[in-house]
């Protein structure tokens, strides 16, 4: 069973003034390569795709979200889904400050 609470927001070509409202280029860097990747966000995420295309299916769903360059997405804290990219991605992220940082399993 899907919980409706854990959506994926999609803003298709924020202004240039909430982007730097924002201060976008401020936040660190991330990129990956075409692929499926399975992640689960412990803290909830804002990006801004500088380039690529994803779909992104939640766990358990055949629905999915897509989004891709241009985009302002915001990723909700519990989520796990998989991140089908295809078109090599390169976006700006910030995690929400009052959450501890993504778990990474080394």
């Amino acid at each position: 069973m899907a919980d409706n609470n854990l959506r994926i927001v999609v803003e298709k070509n924020p202004s240039e003034s909430k982007l730097s409202e924002l201060n976008i280029k401020c936040w660190p860097k991330w990129g990956c390569s075409p692929g499926k990747y399975q992640l689960k966000f412990d803290a909830e995420e804002t990006c801004y795709l500088l380039k690529g295309k994803v779909r992104v299916y939640l766990k358990g769903s055949t629905e999915f979200v897509e989004f891709g360059a241009g985009d302002l997405v915001t990723i909700p804290k519990g989520l796990s889904c998989t991140w089908d990219v295809s078109v090599a991605v390169d976006k700006h992220y910030k995690f929400e400050s009052s959450s501890p940082p993504p778990s990474s399993s080394s």
